[in-house]
């Protein structure tokens, strides 16, 4: 059931990018590749390696974010890759951050998480439940790549970013307007960690084995059904809110890959429209959408009033768009 316009307000945003940049000359030796096919088959000529936990880089993020503000009421930790299994890693993060009492929860839906948990946040507040969300994506994913696989090895990068939401202010237009989030099963084993759950348990002798615990992707299978399933998508949430690319300031897309952020041309977004970081920090999987908001603040290119499309695909494979007024 479509859902009228709901007045929240992203606030502010934060970033935490890792000191430590592996470039792909540096990635070469241990993929066996050299360093323009990493380039040239992946757009991503540098990452961040993470030397501290994804807790201590979320709660970095977060205080970028709060700045001299108040604590949140509520904090949302989007992210996949988590501390541990149990317990989740929001009161890792809650404690990071020096804070205790606020209820904290994680929500996991891979590379789309911040968006999802952006869409909780609207309704929690619509609501009047919570008054103050800090959303948090923090991931380190590289100590799972898996280099004998070394198109999806070539991605991943590490990195932490963060968002506050709000309701909007009567004189102002912010606002979560719509979101449409589609999920295709028959493409959940393109994008897998199959390692850590009940299928694979840890150190089980016959049921896991050491590949299990890195990450695999079908890259050239995945692309291809996210091509076709992204437009399938876009076409429901603008017929409902009667728009087209032309009406939108910005587009701020997962950055899966550089050729997945070069594809938004095919969709009416030229280069102008879009913000892409990923030739320099990968694809840090939960953390790269709010990371890409949070760059395009930092580089002054939001006005309030603009019009945003955030989205792209998660493994599952998922595919979801928002729209909200900046």
């Amino acid at each position: 059931m479509w859902l009228p316009m709901q007045r929240v307000k992203i606030v502010a945003t934060g970033l935490y990018l890792p000191p430590r940049i592996q470039t792909a000359k540096e990635l070469s030796p241990l993929l066996k590749r050299s360093e323009k096919w990493i380039i040239s088959r992946t757009g991503v000529a540098e990452r961040r390696i993470a030397e501290e936990p994804m807790d201590v880089m979320a709660a970095k993020a977060a205080r970028d974010a709060l700045g001299d503000g108040p604590a949140p009421d509520c904090i949302l930790n989007a992210s996949a890759t988590p501390l541990q299994l149990i317990p989740d890693s929001a009161p890792f993060i809650e404690r990071a951050l020096g804070l205790s009492g606020i209820p904290a929860w994680s929500i996991h839906s891979t590379c789309l998480s911040f968006l999802v948990a952006l869409n909780t946040a609207a309704a929690l507040i619509t609501a009047k439940v919570f008054k103050r969300i800090l959303i948090v994506s923090s991931e380190n994913g590289t100590p799972f790549r898996d280099f004998d696989d070394p198109e999806s090895a070539a991605l991943f990068g590490d990195g932490a970013a963060a968002a506050i939401i709000e309701p909007t202010p009567d004189d102002e237009q912010s606002a979560y307007i719509d979101w449409e989030m589609n999920t295709w099963p028959e493409g959940a084993e393109l994008t897998e960690f199959r390692g850590a759950g009940t299928k694979h348990p840890p150190n089980h002798p016959s049921k896991t084995t050491p590949k299990d615990n890195l990450f695999q992707m079908k890259g050239a299978k995945v692309y291809r059904m996210a091509r076709d399933k992204i437009k399938e998508n876009l076409d429901i949430l603008y017929g409902r809110n009667n728009v087209t690319p032309d009406d939108f300031d910005w587009l701020i897309m997962h950055q899966a890959s550089g050729r997945a952020v070069q594809m938004a041309g095919r969709y009416g977004y030229p280069p102008e429209k879009t913000v892409n970081i990923a030739a320099n920090v990968g694809n840090t999987i939960a953390a790269s959408i709010p990371m890409v908001l949070a760059t395009a603040e930092k580089r002054g290119l939001l006005k309030r009033g603009d019009l945003l499309l955030l989205g792209g695909t998660g493994a599952g494979l998922s595919v979801a768009f928002s729209i909200i007024r900046w």
